[in-house]
């Protein structure tokens, strides 16, 4: 009984079916083997007697009485019944019986019964058999060994709007356009021939009767064999997935837009972002368009208006970077489009089907332009914080299927998204400009005129690092014609490490201004960080990023009388010296502590400089940190200075090359002086005793050295500031004096004593009869002022060189 059950084969079929004949009076007249086996009744025991009597249990004889009657006036009846084995039990057994008539006369009836279990399973197979060909939503293809249809369900009738009678016979794939087509034919054959099933597989499926409409199927396909292992052809389940496949692809798309649309602080790449996010998920052509204001990262005026910039742009084609203008160039929208209708009131624009002259039009997009074939387009807003920022367009032209709302209302969502990035980037930008323009004024813009050193500079911003750095250099004049020769790095970023340079900046002008040694101002740079970090803690400025906590420094003066060139560094990066040979070396340096520390001393070292050699100074960006090895970069950096004799412009040119990445982690200074020295024969150096004869002998020295150097028309003048400055170091000093004059782009004359005693000015009263000396050295020259050195000070006065002879 259990292969009856489960064959699934029609349990009535009379070599299933337990089979008996009635006469017109009920009495069985016919038994079979299976109605013996399934009730235990021998046919020598029923065949004669009354089936009432037999087969019937008293209890159930109403109920059988009924259907013999049901039976009788229709001619045929099916249900279920008891029936009473022969051992005494009951058995439920589904019943069909039929009329039949003999010679026109008697009337017999024809029973066929099963068990009531296998009947009501077979019935449940019909009625699922049925199911799935009249009411599963389901597709069910049945292709033959030949491929082809030999029958379709009414879900294929549904999802194709073909009748489901037209496919039998029809070749697989019949109804879909040939690329379709034949990746259908090809499945099928492949199930076939490995008789394995394939499970889930996507197909995009487009019909020959609306080809642009595409639409995705999920199919499952699994052979189909007879008892005997032959094969009968391929059943394939398909389901239309074309909603749940788009959703799919939908948050695919959110979830792709997040992870690429922002991720710099660059308004052009995050436009150039999210055009290519759009292609080719949702169009066929994408285009980002924003107000030329954005793009400078400026504030935007009411009302908006005026051209915008093609700043992204991305195409499925390989020529095609989308319609109409070229990435980058101005665009000007005539009113009648839709983009100028989105960028002047807010608002998206969906023209799910567009002429076919729509881009040929002449004016339409300001100029004539091609033929994409687009059929379907979007414009949407961009819209940050209540501002139009700029439009986004999409079109299709490859895909054939137009935009629909969902895909308008996936746009806005981009956009929406994409507009805040572009907006936050749009206000960085505005505040690297403005940080930029203040650090840019800080720093040093040309070269002040001075004929010490010969000198190039390099400044790079770092373009992988957020905020400013507090990188600087200076070449500042000093007295005598010397030079100081300034780089430093303040720590941290942003607008208060710009500002904090700016500060120390003019700190080290006032200092140099006062001819200290270097390591005294490195003494007195240390004191003003610890100051200005007391000051930012006190106001409560607590995030470390934004503390001054310290910085560097190396401070050098060179002489270009002596040749000589003090320096001093705070923790600074030593500087690297090439002689004229070509030879580069590392100047040991007393390192010092980085400025900010406090109460640890500065050591300055005296360095032979001779003419023509080059002192390159640097921070700590140029030898690679985060990106070479110190040792490397160092090694690279002699190299680049090996040939001293290059152009300097090229020399510094070169070392940029050779140790800074195109987009540096951190900012670069880079200062390189070649160094020059007076001839001897433009200095003049007298020593002079502590005498009253001293300032004649001054004014004859002088005189007679001037007019030697070509310069009589300062005679007067020099003369008279020569025997004050003497006749001061005789009154008010103590041993010998020095007096010198040197001739570059002005002429300077000194006086040097062994006292610290300060010179300076007064008004002197009409009855007083000195105290005049220095106000008339102030009257008749440019420049004057005192520096004091370890064995005492020099009063220095410079004069320029008016109407003297070339």
């Amino acid at each position: 009984m259990t292969e009856l059950s489960e064959s699934h084969d029609d349990p009535f079929a009379p070599h299933l079916a337990a089979l008996a004949v009635l006469d017109d009076r009920g009495v069985v007249v016919g038994w079979n083997r299976m109605a013996e086996e399934l009730l235990g009744h021998p046919d020598t025991a029923v065949i004669g007697r009354p089936a009432f009597e037999v087969l019937v249990d008293p209890h159930d004889l109403p109920a059988a009485r009924e259907a013999a009657g049901k039976c009788r006036r229709a001619g045929g009846w099916f249900g279920v019944l008891n029936v009473r084995h022969h051992d005494g039990r009951l058995v439920a057994m589904g019943l069909r019986a039929h009329e039949l008539s003999r010679d026109g006369r008697a009337r017999e009836w024809f029973l066929a019964g099963a068990l009531a279990a296998d009947v009501l399973e077979w019935q449940r197979d019909r009625a699922v058999l049925d199911g799935l060909y009249r009411r599963c939503p389901i597709g069910l293809v049945v292709h033959g060994p030949d491929l082809r249809l030999l029958r379709v369900n009414r879900a294929i009738e549904r999802f194709s709007g073909v009748p489901a009678a037209d496919f039998r016979g029809r070749p697989t794939g019949c109804f879909l356009l040939p690329d379709d087509a034949r990746r259908a034919v090809d499945r099928v054959r492949q199930v076939m021939d490995t008789r394995r099933p394939m499970v889930y597989s996507e197909q995009f499926v487009r019909l020959e009767q609306d080809p642009a409409r595409e639409r995705v199927a999920m199919v499952s396909s699994f052979p189909m064999e007879d008892p005997s292992g032959r094969i009968l052809g391929v059943a394939e389940m398909i389901e239309d997935i074309t909603e749940r496949h788009r959703a799919q692809r939908r948050l695919a798309l959110l979830d792709e837009a997040g992870g690429r649309i922002g991720t710099t602080l660059d308004v052009a790449e995050t436009a150039r972002e999210l055009a290519e996010v759009m292609v080719p998920h949702l169009a066929d052509h994408a285009s980002v368009d924003l107000l030329q204001p954005v793009t400078r990262g400026e504030e935007l005026a009411r009302p908006l208006s005026g051209p915008v910039v093609r700043v992204g742009a991305s195409g499925v084609g390989a020529q095609q970077s989308g319609p109409p203008h070229p990435e980058g160039e101005p665009v000007e929208f005539a009113p009648d489009t839709p983009q100028a209708r989105c960028l002047a009131e807010g608002r998206p624009v969906l023209e799910p089907v567009l002429p076919p002259d729509w881009f040929s039009t002449e004016g339409r997009q300001g100029a004539r332009t091609p033929d994409l074939g687009v059929h379907s387009l979007i414009v949407v807003p961009l819209v940050a914080r209540g501002l139009v920022l700029g439009v986004m367009t999409l079109w299709r032209s490859r895909r054939p299927d137009p935009f629909e709302a969902d895909d308008l209302t996936l746009a806005q969502e981009l956009a929406s998204r994409a507009a805040v990035a572009i907006d936050n980037a749009r206000r960085f930008t505005q505040q690297q400009q403005t940080a930029f323009t203040l650090q840019s004024s800080l720093l040093l813009r040309a070269v002040p005129d001075q004929s010490a050193v010969e000198v190039a500079l390099r400044y790079l911003p770092a373009s992988a690092a957020p905020g400013l750095g507090g990188d600087w250099f200076d070449v500042i004049p000093l007295s005598g014609a010397r030079v100081a020769l300034v780089v430093g790095d303040v720590v941290g970023r942003g607008i208060h490490a710009a500002a904090t340079m700016g500060r120390l900046r003019t700190a080290v002008h006032t200092l140099a201004s006062l001819d200290l040694e270097p390591d005294e101002v490195l003494s007195r740079l240390d004191d003003l960080v610890n100051l200005l970090a007391a000051e930012q803690e006190a106001a409560g400025e607590r995030p470390v990023d934004e503390q001054v906590v310290g910085a560097t420094c190396l401070y050098a003066v060179y002489d270009p009388v002596s040749g000589r060139c003090s320096m001093a560094r705070a923790g600074h990066p030593p500087p690297a010296v090439t002689a004229p040979d070509g030879q580069v070396t590392l100047l040991d340096l007393p390192a010092g502590p980085p400025l900010g520390l406090g109460g640890l001393p500065f050591e300055a070292q005296d360095v032979e400089l001779a003419e023509g050699s080059l002192l390159c100074l640097y921070t700590n960006g140029l030898i690679g940190e985060g990106q070479l090895d110190a040792d490397d970069g160092l090694a690279r950096l002699r190299a680049a200075l090996s040939r001293p004799g290059d152009a300097l412009e090229r020399t510094c040119q070169a070392v940029v090359d050779s140790l800074v990445p195109s987009r540096p982690s951190d900012d670069v200074a880079l200062l390189i002086a070649r160094t020059r020295k007076l001839p001897p024969d433009s200095v003049a150096s007298w020593h002079l005793p502590l005498e009253p004869a001293s300032a004649a002998r001054a004014r004859a020295l002088t005189s007679a050295k001037l007019i030697e150097w070509g310069l009589e028309h300062l005679s007067f003048s020099t003369e008279l500031i020569a025997s004050e400055l003497i006749t001061n170091v005789y009154r008010y000093a103590s041993g010998p004096a020095t007096l010198r004059l040197i001739r570059e782009r002005r002429l300077v004359c000194e006086v040097s004593d062994t006292s610290h005693t300060s010179p300076h000015l007064r008004r002197a009263r009409t009855t007083d009869e000195g105290g005049r000396g220095l106000f008339l050295v102030a009257q008749m020259t440019d420049r004057w002022g005192t520096r004091y050195t370890r064995e005492g000070k020099t009063v220095w006065t410079e004069q320029p060189l008016t109407g003297a002879p070339v």
